[in-house]
């Protein structure tokens, strides 16, 4: 049995996590950890895991005096927050999965123009493994520190990644159009996700300037063969979770659509939770699984193709894909607890 302790258990993308591990049949939730519920059962905070988990919160002292215990910790916290326990689970033997942004850019001085932090654990940067699976999949069964990856970059990067691997477009005409349910936000009080702020509205922010910008033109000029700057724009809607990524590229031979649907099939066929699918992308179809649906269109008028995927933002952009990862990494079958389809209406 795989002993696990998560950071950040109370947050949402926390809550998801424990909500997969509960029914993993092969680990067991050795301690819960929370800054602002310390002390406080578990359930008392999610009340639908009264009589399933009996854990009390810990703070992150204690935890730190429990990683000896462990043989993975889930960290679930704000950037910059992740440094310190990295650095001494790793040297216990401890594998660590980040669903932050500590560890998911390979440069510092990147990671410091866009978050403005210095980076505390610069040494780590070269051995993390991005945690995109259908990309990065022969990586990371031997990683020890998995850098999960963000929920817009997940989206965007699994929509685009057969277009520039194969060198099908453009990559200077890229623009990627995302929207995001409002538990994307956090779970921390904030006047601009109340109810009343952002019901029957919706925004862009981060124009020019979200931090996930970076990430997706790493992992995208990775696949490319060569740097390259997209323009990326996200907006809040009033839903609960989910992602809708709409990404444009200049095609840079005609192409068919049916022959786009050929590349794109092949590219993800041997992927349990990426579907491509003949209809438009909708939130609804995966919200509640770790499923990534992408559709594929061809604009003949324009010579554009745009291609639009939907992910729930806490699973396949967060929690889900953690586990995932976490299967990988212990040789455990990598649809195990995730098999789960949206539930509706």
């Amino acid at each position: 049995m795989i002993q696990a302790g998560i950071l950040g258990a109370t947050g949402y993308a926390g809550q998801q996590l424990i909500w997969f591990l509960l029914r993993h049949p092969s680990i067991r939730l050795n301690f819960l950890s929370s800054h602002n519920h310390t002390d406080i059962s578990f359930h008392h905070i999610y009340q639908q895991y009264a009589g399933f988990i009996q854990n009390v919160c810990i703070d992150m002292h204690a935890a730190e005096e429990k990683l000896s215990d462990i043989d993975v910790l889930f960290i679930a916290l704000p950037h910059g927050k992740a440094f310190d326990i990295t650095k001494k689970a790793l040297d216990l033997g401890v594998k660590v999965i980040d669903l932050g942004a500590d560890f998911r850019l390979k440069s510092a001085d990147a990671y410091k123009a866009w978050y403005g932090l210095e980076h505390e654990a610069e040494h780590l940067l070269s051995t993390a493994v991005y945690g995109l699976p259908e990309i990065y999949r022969d990586q990371i069964p031997t990683a020890s520190l998995v850098a999960n990856p963000g929920c817009y970059p997940t989206a965007s990067i699994l929509a685009l990644a057969p277009l520039l691997k194969n060198h099908l477009i453009d990559p200077a005409s890229i623009i990627i159009d995302a929207k995001s349910g409002v538990s994307g936000a956090g779970r921390a009080a904030n006047i601009a996700t109340l109810f009343t702020e952002c019901n029957e509205s919706i925004k862009a922010y981060g124009v020019a300037s979200h931090r996930h910008t970076p990430e997706i033109e790493e992992i995208l000029a990775t696949l490319y063969g060569k740097e390259l700057v997209i323009s990326f724009t996200p907006h809040l809607v009033p839903m609960n979770r989910g992602i809708l990524a709409t990404c444009y590229g200049n095609l840079l031979e005609k192409q068919s659509q049916s022959q786009l649907y050929e590349i794109y099939n092949a590219y993800y066929q041997d992927e349990y939770f990426v579907r491509i699918v003949e209809t438009l992308p909708e939130t609804r179809w995966v919200k509640g699984s770790n499923l990534c649906d992408i559709g594929v269109k061809v604009d003949e008028r324009t010579g554009r193709v745009i291609v639009v995927s939907a992910i729930d933002n806490l699973i396949k952009g967060a929690a889900g894909q953690a586990v995932q990862n976490m299967n990988l990494m212990f040789g455990f079958k990598e649809q195990e607890s995730l098999d789960v389809l949206s539930m509706t209406p």
